[in-house]
Order: structure tokens, then sequence, then C-alpha cells
């Protein structure tokens, strides 16, 4: 058994990020001591991996939670998988290395992008995602997704991300409010008119997610200033009744 600390130490995820992930049902302790701290076994640490491994292939935890604990999850598929992920990516950096050494070398002579070029990565991204990606929300958000245009899909992005500027400036009223309350009713009537059918539950982990660090808080209080991202995940709670 490894505690939280260790676990952390070893794997380079974060106590946070661990506690985050205990809390949502991601991945769960093996056990807790009589004081309450949180114990991993292998197969714990197991799970740990493959958790990472969707992450890498930049699949949201919601999704990784329905994955991880399908009955048919197939855990040498996903394995394999990651070995040739990071492989791609280890022929991407090596190129970028090569073109680097060859600048410092010689300096400038031809205009050559094609180390740059990350084509092979994005498309077996694409392909796990379509092999894995099969939940119901998922293959909504496909389907209502691929109607769309570029600028379709940019025009929905704005308007979404408009929504965190209007929490931003609600962060000084009562979150229980009736228009901040009001504010969660469109943020997850957008959610279900564009993505996918958004229930109270779903809601719910995306509250826990805006809150939970890394690019969506991040990209949430860029939009409506510091802080945000916590006063939209406080304000689902309470729409959800959690």
């Amino acid at each position: 058994m490894k505690t939280v600390n260790e676990v952390s130490k070893l794997t380079g995820v974060s106590i946070r990020t661990l506690q985050y992930y205990d809390k949502i049902g991601l991945l769960r302790p093996a056990e807790y001591t009589e004081s309450g701290y949180r114990l991993y076994d292998d197969a714990a640490l197991e799970k740990l991996q493959q958790i990472l491994l969707f992450k890498e292939l930049e699949f949201p935890l919601k999704d990784i939670k329905d994955i991880v604990t399908r009955s048919d999850f197939d855990k040498r598929l996903a394995l394999d998988q990651q070995i040739e992920l990071l492989e791609l990516k280890k022929e991407h950096i090596e190129n970028l290395i090569s073109m680097c050494r060859e600048l410092k070398l010689r300096g400038v002579r031809d205009l050559d992008f094609t180390a740059f070029d990350s084509s092979k990565i994005d498309e077996y991204t694409k392909r796990a995602k379509e092999q894995w990606g099969n939940t119901p929300e998922f293959k909504e958000f496909e389907e209502k997704n691929k109607k769309r245009s570029k600028s379709e899909e940019e025009s929905m992005m704005t308007d979404f991300m408009k929504l965190f500027e209007e929490f931003g400036a609600m962060k000084d009223q009562d979150p229980a409010s009736f228009e901040v309350q009001d504010q969660v009713k469109k943020l997850q009537s957008f959610i279900t008119e564009h993505f996918y059918n958004c229930t109270n539950e779903i809601l719910s982990s995306l509250g826990e997610m805006y809150a939970g660090g890394g690019e969506f808080t991040e990209n949430i209080d860029k939009m409506g200033g510091k802080g945000t991202a916590e006063f939209v995940s406080q304000t689902i709670k309470i729409y959800c009744g959690k």
C-alpha cells in the first residue's frame, strides 16, 4: 500500500489532483486509514496509468470515468495505444531537435516547417477517440459537431465562453440568488443544445472539473476573472442540490 503522498511522488500527479479524482469517483483509494488517509494498492496505480493515458489523448475526465469503469474495457489495448502515442510523440520531438541543431549549425537557409507537422499524432488521437469515445454523450456531441462548419463551431465556442464572462460579472452576488441560478440554467441549456444532453448529474461533474485546476479553470478565469471557475462550481452545486 502507498500513501497519497507516495503516489504523488511516484507518478508526478499532485496530491490535490488525486484527492479530486477520489472526490468525483474517478480513482478511489484501495482503503482509508482510521485517520482518513488514502492508501493505494497496485490495482489503483494501474487504473491511474489508464487515466493518464486518456488524459494524453485529451479526453475530458467525465468521459475517462465512463471508459475505465466499463465492463468491456480492454487494458491491453489501452496500453498498446499508449505505447504507440508515445512513440509518435518521441518521433515528433526528435524531428524538432534535429531541426534546431540544423539551424544552429547552418543557420536559416530554406524555410522548412515539416518538423512542426503533428498530423500523425492528431490522426492517432482521432482514431483512439473514435474507438473509446462511444459513450452516449460523446456520440451525441460528435453527431452535432459534424454538422457544423468551422465558423459555426468558433461562433458557438465564443458564445459558450461568454457565459463564463457573465458569471464573472456576478461573482460578488449570492451564488444562490435567482439571477445567478438562472445563469446556471442558461449554461445547462446551452450544453444540451450544442453538445449533449446535460443532466444535473453531468452538470455536477462539469462543475467539479471547472474548479479542479488545469486548462478548464485557467480558461474560465481568463474569461470572467480570477475566482470565476470556483464561483461557477459553487453555483452548480447549489443548482444540483449537492
